[in-house]
């Protein structure tokens, strides 16, 4: 929070009702002037970090709160929500959300969680009910960035290093010697249905022979996240989610913590600004898949420590989301209603062994460079299910002349112009529109056609 500023009138509002004072009361108790307080609670002020302190004193408040506990996920994540097409005629400019958010933070957190649960957006297949979108937000809320995790999974990896320079080994020695847990490796026929289990009866890790050395190492580093047991317990009592929503979120922190045992932050972010973030040397240089680096950059937001501000989305053929990070990026093709088709995302599916990289506009005139490729899940069998996936990662482009792969692109060029999906995509000749903006009536001329089959009305 050092190197921004912090505007957080609703949390500073409801922790003074809580407590049931009056503006009065709690300025008198920080030292400061009513009017001062007045301003911070309507956002017309930031909070500085001497009244931070003086609350974290007096109240025992974690000031981490101030940052995680913005209404609907902050004006960005709400912005996103505003996007949809059936929002379009309102017009809610950027003044009115910040007024929104001022002066009626509890409404705005409402209007999220009924579009959230209504299905606002795209349904994604791997996300059901509402307990997906649960953790997403809260997710979001901390940036995907668990500050006491990556310390506690930092401090761990130095202790591996010390001890064994081959970090699975190492992983497997702790696990034996500190949680009396064996390591086994299986054959796949033995799990013919799993690709890992924990069995206490025997104290044993089994893991399948058909993981690969990335997937292994991954694997024992979730069994050592039981030593960031605590810090993971008050991240999810912190969250108050539903039971289905609570360990999907416990299930992200402990993958969270593995992946930052095996690219711990320092060395991690070293490594990328030394590289140009090279994926390819990253995976060699850290024993980690395309998958679980692209993961750990958008996870890289320590204050004073950043990296740079990746998205991250993994489809399916159909174009069905089942991963989406927002990574700082405030990008809106992360919760877009829907995904362009002239997205090489897709593309990657048919060259999968190829990073395909492509610059982007959207309407709105910002411009994002991306890096695609395609991924195939552990464990797959000869004869069995041919799944595979893509992922695309991406940052402002702007942002983006640090890269190694952007060498050779010129980021003022040209770029694809894309939609985030033909529904709230308005763009007058798509060769690729299957179907009319939501809310634009489809007009159809017999005389004539264009690059489209079909036009739709204005404004």
């Amino acid at each position: 929070m050092a190197d921004q500023k912090l505007f957080a009138g609703h949390a500073i509002r409801r922790l003074r009702r809580q407590l049931g004072l009056s503006q009065v009361a709690m300025a008198e108790a920080l030292e400061v002037s009513a009017s001062y307080l007045n301003l911070v609670e309507r956002n017309q002020r930031p909070i500085s970090a001497t009244v931070m302190l003086r609350l974290a004193q007096t109240y025992d408040f974690d000031p981490r709160k101030l940052a995680a506990s913005e209404p609907g996920g902050g004006a960005e994540a709400l912005r996103r929500r505003l996007a949809d097409p059936l929002f379009a005629d309102l017009e809610v400019d950027r003044h009115q959300l910040e007024e929104w958010l001022a002066g009626a933070p509890g409404g705005a957190e409402a209007f999220a969680r009924a579009y959230d649960r209504l299905g606002g957006g795209t349904v994604d297949v791997a996300e059901p009910d509402d307990a997906g979108r649960q953790v997403r937000r809260e997710i979001e809320r901390w940036r995907n960035y668990f500050a006491d995790l990556d310390a506690k999974a930092e401090a761990l990896a130095d202790e591996l290093r010390i001890a064994a320079g081959d970090l699975y080994g190492a992983m497997a020695e702790r696990l034996r010697v500190k949680h009396q847990l064996a390591v086994r490796i299986l054959p796949a026929d033995v799990m013919p249905d799993r690709m890992k289990r924990l069995d206490l009866h025997a104290r044993q890790v089994q893991l399948s022979e058909m993981l690969d050395a990335p997937a292994r190492s991954f694997a024992l580093a979730e069994r050592l996240a039981e030593e960031a047991r605590a810090e993971i317990d008050a991240l999810v009592k912190g969250a108050a989610l539903d039971r289905t929503a609570e360990r999907l979120y416990r299930r992200h922190l402990v993958a969270y913590f593995a992946a930052a045992v095996m690219m711990p932050y320092a060395r991690f972010l070293r490594a990328c600004e030394a590289s140009g973030y090279a994926i390819e040397l990253l995976q060699r240089r850290f024993g980690a898949s395309f998958s679980q680096v692209a993961h750990r950059l958008t996870t890289l937001q320590r204050v004073g420590a950043r990296g740079l501000p990746f998205f991250l989305l993994r489809v399916d053929r159909a174009g069905q989301i089942s991963k989406r990070y927002a990574g700082g990026s405030g990008s809106p093709l992360v919760e877009g209603p829907g995904i362009c088709p002239l997205w090489n995302i897709f593309e990657a599916f048919a060259r999968p062994d190829e990073t395909l990289v492509q610059l982007l506009e959207l309407e709105d005139g910002s411009r994002w460079f991306t890096v695609a490729q395609s991924v195939r899940p552990q464990g797959a069998r000869s004869g069995g299910v041919p799944a595979r996936f893509a992922i695309g990662l991406g940052m402002a482009a702007s942002e983006a002349r640090g890269l190694a792969v952007t060498s050779g692109h010129d980021l003022a060029g040209r770029a694809m112009p894309i939609g985030l999906g033909c529904r709230a995509c308005t763009r007058p000749d798509c060769p690729q529109r299957s179907a009319p903006p939501a809310g634009r009536a489809m007009l159809v001329n017999e005389r004539e056609s264009g690059v489209t089959p079909f036009g739709f009305a204005g404004d």
